[in-house]
């Protein structure tokens, strides 16, 4: 269905320059957590805050690191999202407050709701030494902003091979293929890697804004380099884009249509009012049932940061 506040373009030579106009990319944010684990920010950033319902996205890894002295992340909440992680390399163990204990490996999806709130951890096991993932946040709609809390594990993920790639669809629909992983947005999300150095056109839906992240290697969209650096972002209204994937590379593409409403995003928290995340702050420092417990977890709990100031005062 098309939308008529947009302008439907197909991707050809002739014009080339106008699917350019859709096109923009900005540099990544990075900064180093734990044993020299190295993070990328694409997600939010000034230049682009959502992609869809993707509110936020961080590139980790890969990193080789001792046995023990894997990434170690004490409880701590979130309210008004989904957490997202597909693992590429490297095992983790999600444990959280409904009492989920679940091991994550590679080409597998964890999917936690938290809706009304719920807290987690995540720990590398004591014999890992490798890790490499791409850890998303989905922002729930409107009408499932405090659901229920839940917890969903995907260990297989259906893979469509073309054009020398394999494209593992993580959300959404993507060549005639359906992720089995539920959402609450219309949103797509396909890991490609390419065996070779090839060349594909990508069928897009042009109602949605679409990304580009490399995760390994790099890529060229329609002219613009793509590397582990920078992300390519499409505005809605294209029909296809060429992309040509350097052999070996591995590139993350999500898409989804622009988010229904303003959000608000602080810390681990996803809102609309800033009354809400200030309350939410205020029950996890204050231990509220709201975020339940993990019990078995040897360790601190994550303290909230300070609200701001300038959030604080217009509360």
């Amino acid at each position: 269905m098309t939308n008529s506040n947009f302008t439907e373009l197909s991707y050809s030579d002739d014009c080339e320059k106008y699917v350019n106009q859709f096109i923009q990319e900005f540099p990544l944010r990075s900064a180093e957590i734990g044993q020299g684990t190295v993070i990328k920010r694409a997600l939010p950033s000034r230049h682009k805050r959502l992609i869809g319902a993707w509110c936020f996205l961080d590139h980790a890894g890969p990193v080789t690191f001792p046995q023990g002295e894997g990434l170690d992340v004490g409880p701590h909440p979130h309210i008004g999202l989904q957490t997202f992680t597909w693992m590429i390399e490297g095992t983790m163990m999600h444990s959280d407050s409904l009492g989920t204990q679940q091991l994550i490996r590679p080409k597998q999806v964890n999917l936690m709701t938290a809706g009304h709130g719920i807290s987690h951890t995540e720990v590398a096991p004591e014999t890992e030494t490798h890790m490499h993932a791409a850890q998303l946040w989905i922002a729930l709609p409107d009408d499932k902003l405090n659901i229920e809390p839940r917890f969903d594990h995907y260990p297989e993920l259906p893979v469509v091979e073309k054009d020398q790639i394999e494209f593992t669809v993580l959300v959404g629909e993507f060549l005639d293929t359906q992720s089995p992983v539920v959402v609450h947005s219309a949103l797509l999300g396909v890991d490609l890697t390419a065996k070779e150095t090839t060349t594909t056109r990508i069928v897009l839906n042009p109602a949605f804004e679409y990304g580009f992240m490399a995760l390994e290697g790099g890529a060229v969209v329609n002219g613009h380099e793509l590397n582990e650096d920078n992300m390519v972002v499409l505005e809605p209204g294209l029909l296809e884009i060429d992309i040509e994937l350097h052999g070996g590379s591995r590139i993350l593409l999500l898409g989804g249509e622009p988010f229904e409403s303003p959000i608000l995003l602080w810390w681990n928290f996803v809102g609309r009012t800033q009354e809400e995340l200030y309350q939410a702050r205020e029950q996890w420092i204050n231990q509220d049932e709201r975020f339940g417990h993990i019990p078995d977890y040897e360790g601190p709990r994550l303290e909230a940061p300070t609200f701001p100031e300038r959030m604080r005062a217009s509360k």
